[in-house]
């Protein structure tokens, strides 16, 4: 029997995965206390997040073929009714002294996922960071897209250097979660990042701040951002949003920050969680 070649040709299509728009992942679930579903039952709310704990990691390193990218196997919400705001690809002098303003004024504490080569040129802000209560997150030395592409011993290099260049900017400071560029997670990087300690993050609300060619600039921009936090954040969620070259985040964020203070409660994911 003779199969026509488009529908051959549609099988084969890939899902494309971008960092801050990946279409929606399937939830992982995980031993409690980390919730995989924004809708899975949460025990009563807290100051702060749970202890949250990532799937569980292969016991040897990973061979054969990358497997397709995703937020699979990532944790995507905090475990309890208590809302996380993430904010990645800094630190930036410009936005994030202003943004870390912002936090503090509405007295919230937020996670920021770290860019080595930037922690490096920056290291007085990520002081700053760690000083006022923030969590901090390992996000690669220089967001490669293709990181998941590497052998276990690339992609551990890479999550080091960038934790060594964090600690040297804020000794003491934990690096226990780790935030793959473009949201590329992958049996492989979820198992360096855990053998090295670290969470592998993800999310499940994205408020789509880096999207100004389809979603525009300005007012338009802080609008569609505004929207989405507001339409997907439930108790648990995780948000992602950006500060690297993000005035609109400041914007947006100044009308958002006491809105989730009014309707959840919201804290930085614990800092030094006990190992998974």
């Amino acid at each position: 029997m003779k199969i026509h070649r488009s529908i051959l040709w549609l099988a084969a299509v890939p899902v494309l995965v971008s960092c801050g728009g990946p279409p929606a992942a399937a939830p992982v679930t995980a031993p409690p206390p980390v919730s995989v579903s924004p809708s899975a039952a949460a025990p009563p709310p807290s100051s702060s997040p749970a202890v949250p704990s990532a799937p569980p990691s292969p016991s040897r390193p990973v061979k054969g073929t990358p497997a397709k990218p995703g937020l699979d196997g990532s944790m995507v919400a905090t475990g309890t009714p208590t809302v996380a705001l993430t904010f990645d690809d800094g630190p930036d002098p410009v936005i994030t002294p202003k943004l870390l303003d912002l936090l503090r004024a509405n007295r919230l504490t937020a996670t920021f996922c770290l860019v080595g080569s930037r922690v490096k040129r920056y290291p007085e802000l990520v002081a700053r960071i760690a000083a006022e209560g923030h969590t901090l997150c390992n996000h690669s030395w220089d967001h490669a897209e293709f990181l998941y592409k590497g052998d276990d011993a690339r992609i551990a290099r890479d999550m080091e250097r960038t934790s060594a260049a964090i600690r040297k900017a804020a000794p003491g400071a934990p690096v226990r979660y780790f935030r793959a560029p473009y949201g590329n997670f992958t049996p492989r990087v979820i198992g360096v990042a855990k053998r090295l300690n670290m969470i592998p993050l993800g999310w499940n609300v994205d408020d789509q701040c880096y999207a100004s060619s389809r979603y525009g600039t300005g007012a338009a921009m802080v609008r569609h951002m505004s929207t989405r936090v507001r339409r997907d954040t439930k108790p648990g969620s995780v948000i992602l949003s950006h500060d690297l070259g993000k005035p609109q985040t400041l914007v947006a964020y100044k009308q958002l920050l006491p809105w989730l203070r009014g309707h959840f409660d919201v804290a930085a994911l614990p800092a030094d969680p006990p190992a998974a």
